[in-house]
């Protein structure tokens, strides 16, 4: 079984010796190395990488990367597995993630939720809600069959994020021609140098929201795993900024 886990990084940054594990430098065109396979080789978009953030990894991935099974993880965020340990130790191995697609056809993080928001409020909230807005026009126009799931989603209070999944190579390859296509068609309909540089980063937003959309419409079996991040989260400054986007309607600066 040829696994292939991209990680996604714009930085040197220690990353698993398990052996499906493959860093990526995300956002390398004109860059100089970081000793990581670089996203601006063969066919890529590693040039928009400032506004589709961790997808130029992936798109770089689907059009040159043969696998058998494709997917995404963070240098900072992976998929945990069942092992006991700190850090590194509970990433989820080559053995384990073999084993879980031997059962099901894609491996998702657990589901992040906000409970006292929907996935469309606190995207309004902490962004801009015309970035949903156009995107449920193109599914309209173009997706028509996602549609549905779509607006379901948008009402939800929870949804697998930070474009983080394992999947047969099949169901990737399907899975990135509709994730693509849309994000390629919002691209030319919204004007991001009117955006600061975090606002900017919408089409890879927009592309943790598509996953669950395309996932509930073609009904693919998933396991969730938890999500391992390597780093102290700041639980103070995001609650705050939480709150303040759901009751001031304050913007998002940062990430946390």
């Amino acid at each position: 079984m040829n696994i292939k886990i991209i990680v996604a990084a714009h930085k040197k940054y220690p990353i698993s010796a398990e052996s499906v594990y493959l860093p990526v430098q995300v956002g390398a065109f004109q860059r100089e190395s970081i000793g990581y396979q670089r996203d601006d080789e063969g066919e890529n978009i590693s040039h928009k990488n400032p506004n589709y953030c961790e997808l130029t990894g992936l798109y770089w991935a689907w059009k040159n990367l043969p696998s058998d099974y494709l997917g995404l993880v963070h240098y900072r965020r992976y998929f945990g597995g069942s092992q006991k340990g700190k850090g590194m130790e509970k990433v989820l191995s080559d053995q384990e993630a073999a084993e879980i697609l031997n059962t099901t056809d894609c491996i998702l993080p657990k589901k992040q939720r906000y409970l006292i928001e929907t996935i469309y409020s606190h995207y309004d909230h902490t962004h801009y809600a015309q970035d949903i807005q156009k995107t449920r026009k193109i599914i309209a126009e173009y997706y028509p069959e996602y549609l549905n799931a779509f607006d379901r989603h948008m009402e939800k209070r929870s949804s697998h994020m930070f474009n983080m999944f394992i999947m047969r190579r099949d169901l990737a390859d399907q899975y990135c021609k509709f994730l693509f296509g849309i994000l390629g068609k919002l691209e030319s309909e919204l004007d991001m140098e009117a955006y600061d540089p975090f606002q900017a980063r919408v089409l890879g937003r927009i592309g943790e929201i598509l996953l669950d959309v395309w996932i509930d419409t073609n009904q693919i079996n998933y396991k969730e795993m938890p999500m391992i991040y390597l780093e102290k989260i700041n639980w103070r400054k995001k609650i705050i900024a939480f709150l303040q986007a759901k009751f001031f309607h304050k913007k998002y600066k940062g990430s946390f």
